[in-house]
């Protein structure tokens, strides 16, 4: 259960181990909403045309809204003869023995899960174990609930810094763009010569205004690290990254680039991103060399190299810009890895990042 991070895994792994656990023949996971219903609802030893067949989820009420608002199991005999019981939709598997054990986090209950039809019937042993495995349970699904966090504030970070990066780059090249083609419109007439010039600036314009586009295009497209893995994914990117602007950006890897924990990868892939977004956006750099190895240490090794403006890192940090100086450091850290950062005034600029082996 805790291999996964994904909510919707992780509750279906737990309604699978708790029914195969304690052997029943129908397993569910609810978790509640704020309405009166439920936000998720996995169910295993169900069919997808007994579940499509059955209806809209259910409500919270009768035997599952128990489970929802008391911290203590229920087991039954016959679910049935509940005092609390409601009945259920036509298509629904007859159940009879129940079992219902909520998930604490605290003095929260994160949902509850439902077992129901067991030879013999549920015991005081199956509810034990039943108890061990929600207590694991809390735990996976309040992992999985802060990874997807972690993630939609990256993701949210991500469109903040996009956001930025079209009104200062486009918008401001639209905006002379325009006033470039009005500046020529009104010198057709009187100086033709001169409006020939200013139509050639707007060719240039929209030239880098398409390039700036294309570019927050490419960041916007989501990466494969899960599917493709590191080496992959990072390849893609500079294969696009190279067709969208016109320096040329060329990647390499020695091949022993071993895989490395989720959290390191996505790391080195953002790191790589941004770095790769300073080279191309502000350091004017002509080429761009991207290389991936691996180490002694079953680590990896990343290095990022263009021959752009450079800058002093110093002046940059006392002026308050730290073209992205920061976050970088901070994922290289938060991953036990190692930044380092070299560049001066038209020499250039190379970041290197070394992270562990698992």
């Amino acid at each position: 259960m805790s291999g996964h991070l994904e909510v919707r895994e992780v509750l279906r792994r737990i309604t699978a181990s708790a029914r195969s656990l304690l052997g029943a023949e129908y397993a569910a996971l609810g978790v509640p909403d704020d309405h009166g219903g439920f936000a998720q609802f996995v169910v295993d030893g169900v069919t997808d045309e007994q579940w499509k067949a059955i209806g809209p989820l259910p409500r919270q009420h009768g035997v599952l809204a128990t489970m929802l608002h008391e911290m203590a199991p229920t087991r039954l005999t016959d679910v049935r003869k509940a005092p609390a019981f409601g009945g259920w939709p036509g298509a629904h598997p007859e159940m009879t023995d129940f079992l219902g054990m909520p998930i604490p986090d605290g003095e929260e209950i994160l949902g509850a899960i439902f077992l129901a039809n067991k030879d013999g019937g549920f015991t005081a042993h199956d509810e034990r174990l039943l108890r061990i495995l929600a207590a694991h349970a809390s735990i996976a699904l309040a992992n999985a609930r802060l990874y997807e966090r972690s993630r939609e504030l990256t993701l949210a970070g991500e469109r903040a810094r996009i956001a930025h990066d079209l009104h200062d780059a486009v918008s401001q090249k639209l905006f002379s763009l325009r006033l470039t083609a009005k500046a020529a419109a009104k010198l057709l007439d009187r100086d033709p010569e001169r409006a020939r010039t200013e139509l050639a600036e707007v060719a240039r314009l929209a030239a880098e205004a398409a390039d700036e586009l294309r570019a927050v295009v490419v960041e916007l497209r989501p990466a494969a690290l899960d599917e493709d893995g590191l080496v992959a994914t990072l390849a893609s990117q500079v294969q696009v990254l190279d067709r969208a602007h016109t320096a040329s950006v060329e990647f390499a890897s020695d091949g022993g680039v071993r895989t490395l924990p989720p959290a390191q990868e996505a790391a080195v892939l953002r790191i790589a991103q941004e770095a790769l977004h300073n080279a191309l956006r502000h350091a004017d750099a002509a080429k761009v060399a991207v290389t991936l190895r691996g180490t002694a240490t079953r680590g990896a090794v990343l290095k990022i190299t263009d021959d752009g403006r450079g800058f002093d890192p110093g002046a940059v940090q006392r002026a308050g810009r730290h073209l992205g100086l920061v976050s970088m450091r901070d994922r290289a850290q938060s991953v036990g890895g190692h930044l380092t950062l070299t560049s001066a005034a038209g020499l250039g600029t190379v970041v290197e990042l070394e992270v562990p082996g698992a």
